[in-house]
């Protein structure tokens, strides 16, 4: 029997109870904006975010504080928070990163193991079902999934990190990016078979190849090019 001293919260009290209120406003504000509902140069206001979460304003600017922190939005007193573009210079600095983290981890992936090949398969597999039924938000989630999955095989936990570190940059531009160059779609998923493929083969030149192509291409659509 539990003592006096300790009670007991209900299971069913415990499994309902929600996060924070400011845990709440963070977690709508920054998935809208992740995922364009709340697109870049949109002014957002506290009452209405207060509204739309069903919270007072408190945790709404304790939410907004934290997000202009990350870099997503920028706070203008008496006005509301501007959900921030993604500037051609911010595409250019990730895309960089990337390609120095990501270059690196497809190489040293070489030999694949049977359970990086098979778990590669499963979200290109994935990838394949979301383009079909239109979620492009969704096939950026699983894109990032799938060369997270090459970085942490490489087996170096600050590599790990800082890749994870991008995560929310990544998932915006890639969402941007195919709203903006849906035909894209379908050539992105090739080249993240091609990649599989060279894994497959142990090609450490191919597979690298393939990533500084698939990778650079971000770079070029924002300066305006197609490839």
């Amino acid at each position: 029997m539990p003592s006096a001293s300790t009670p007991t919260v209900p299971a069913r009290e415990s499994a309902t109870r929600q996060p924070p209120a400011a845990e709440r406003v963070y977690a709508h504000i920054k998935d809208a904006v992740l995922d364009r509902r709340y697109e870049g140069g949109m002014l957002l206001t506290e009452g209405e975010l207060a509204e739309a979460v069903g919270v007072s304003r408190t945790p709404v600017r304790e939410a907004l504080l934290r997000l202009e922190v990350e870099g997503l939005i920028k706070l203008y007193p008496k006005k509301g928070a501007l959900v921030l573009p993604v500037s051609a210079q911010e595409i250019a600095d990730v895309v960089e990163t990337r390609l120095l983290v990501e270059k690196h981890a497809a190489a040293k992936a070489v030999p694949a193991t049977e359970a990086l090949l098979d778990e590669l398969a499963e979200l290109l597999e994935t990838m394949r079902e979301q383009a079909a039924s239109g979620d492009l938000a969704a096939v950026s989630v699983t894109d990032r999934a799938f060369h997270a999955a090459i970085v942490r095989s490489a087996g170096n936990q600050i590599l790990d990190r800082l890749y994870d570190q991008l995560r929310d940059r990544q998932l915006r531009m890639g969402v941007a990016v195919m709203h903006a160059h849906p035909d894209r779609i379908a050539k992105n998923i090739a080249e993240h078979a091609e990649i599989l493929e060279a894994l497959r083969a142990g090609d450490a030149d191919a597979a690298t190849g393939v990533v500084q192509r698939h990778v650079s291409w971000v770079r070029h659509l924002a300066q305006g090019e197609t490839r």
